[in-house]
């Protein structure tokens, strides 16, 4: 069965997801799909050199989710993806726990490999999360790194 209107599915939740029913969910009943490309992102239980005991990522509800539907619109503009499903967690997170999903589906792997790392770009410096770690010196806040923004930097070069 063909589809002619992209899928796409956004959540902020604190409870985890299975990215295996996520991907299927993505790929069910869109013949069209020839790639699907997924990102997964996890608590560490370490970052800037140190310890890390817990995240815990807070949002702005409604405003968060409608930030994330719109780089999944630039998305499908860009790149003709048939899909997408975007999962965040909100909370206490652990080490090991996922934080992220990001799933794109295309009719080509280069389109889904790029639209996914463009989403990925987007969410980790545009979208309003707050991150803090409880580390053994204490609780502090994350910010975006220069890496991130570089890049994000790179796809402004040919923007929609």
């Amino acid at each position: 069965m063909a589809v002619d209107v992209p899928a796409v599915h956004i959540a902020v939740q604190p409870q985890d997801f299975d990215a295996s029913a996520e991907l299927a969910a993505l790929r069910a009943q869109d013949a069209r799909v020839g790639a699907v490309c997924c990102f997964v992102g996890c608590v560490r239980d370490r970052n800037d050199g140190d310890a890390v005991a817990s995240m815990e990522l807070e949002h702005y509800p409604g405003m968060t989710e409608q930030s994330i539907a719109v780089i999944v619109d630039q998305a499908i503009a860009r790149f003709g993806i048939f899909g997408a499903r975007v999962i965040h967690r909100v909370g206490l997170l652990q080490p090991l726990d996922q934080i992220v999903l990001v799933a794109v589906s295309a009719a080509h792997r280069g389109a889904s490999f790029e639209a996914c790392e463009f989403i990925m770009d987007y969410l980790k410096t545009q979208a309003p999360f707050w991150k803090k770690e409880q580390t053994p010196q204490g609780a502090r806040w994350v910010d975006a790194r220069s890496a991130d923004d570089a890049a994000l930097a790179r796809w402004n070069r040919d923007a929609v």
